[in-house]
């Protein structure tokens, strides 16, 4: 449930970096995603055909801030987004450093506040700091999106401790795992931690064939949630036999 929207797919799709507008949009299908994401920043001959794909995909369109290095660049982006999409729906991306591509988080903070105030119903992309995460949630902010790792870094979940950690922490808000993500595993591993979703982009448009590998995520992300749900086991430090010796029968 996010900002009282339910959903059957727990992924979300990126759709930069496709090698054809026809490869994105069977991409999309295979994937089963209800929500993809769209940066105002593209441009170009093939703008109006993707565009066409966008409105046709079916899907919930969650605009992104894509680029923006301060808080007043972001604010005005998103402003422009929500007059464009007709949605109060914002990833807010506010970058602070050019090599990880983290996020500043004091202008992610301010940004959030004021778009909260304007009515934005604001998906923030973030770490897994916790206090960056309750100052977020205190602007105003019902969902979080920390990073798995670097954006486009396919490096999977790099603080597997930290995003448990997060996880415990807010229990009652909904967290996606956003950036970073490589492979299917990693997906259903984010899944089986609890989160309530992911979101990528580059594992699936970059992959030498896209369309099998949206499919490929989709079941990873059911798979993990399915595994949570059901309780997985427990990890021990030792062996224990799965046919315990009492009962057994007595051979001599």
């Amino acid at each position: 449930m996010f900002y009282g929207v339910a959903l059957q797919s727990r992924l979300m799709l990126g759709t930069a970096q496709y090698p054809s507008p026809a490869v994105l949009r069977a991409a999309i299908a295979a994937s089963g995603t209800q929500v993809i994401t769209v940066s105002l920043r593209r441009e170009g001959p093939e703008g109006a055909r993707f565009r066409e794909i966008v409105a046709g995909s079916g899907c919930r369109i969650l605009p992104n801030t894509a680029g923006c290095h301060s808080a007043r660049e972001a604010v005005t982006t998103a402003r422009m987004a929500r007059e464009l999409f007709g949605t109060n729906w914002i990833k807010l991306e506010v970058i602070g450093h050019a090599d990880t591509l983290q996020p500043d988080p004091f202008a992610l903070v301010e940004a959030a506040r004021i778009l909260c105030a304007e009515g934005f119903e604001v998906f923030p992309y973030t770490t897994e700091d916790l206090v960056l995460g309750e100052r977020l949630v205190e602007a105003g902010c019902r969902v979080l999106m920390p990073w798995g790792a670097p954006i486009g870094s396919g490096q999977g979940l790099r603080n597997v401790e930290g995003l448990r950690a997060m996880r415990a922490h807010f229990p009652d808000v909904p967290l996606v795992i956003d950036a970073g993500i490589g492979t299917p595993s990693d997906a259903a591993r984010a899944m089986e931690m609890g989160f309530d979703a992911v979101l990528l982009n580059t594992a699936v448009a970059r992959a030498g064939n896209p369309v099998a590998m949206a499919r490929a995520f989709a079941r990873a992300v059911e798979a993990g949630r399915l595994g949570f749900e059901a309780g997985l086991m427990p990890r021990r430090d030792m062996a224990r036999p799965s046919t315990p010796v009492f009962g057994m029968a007595e051979l001599g």
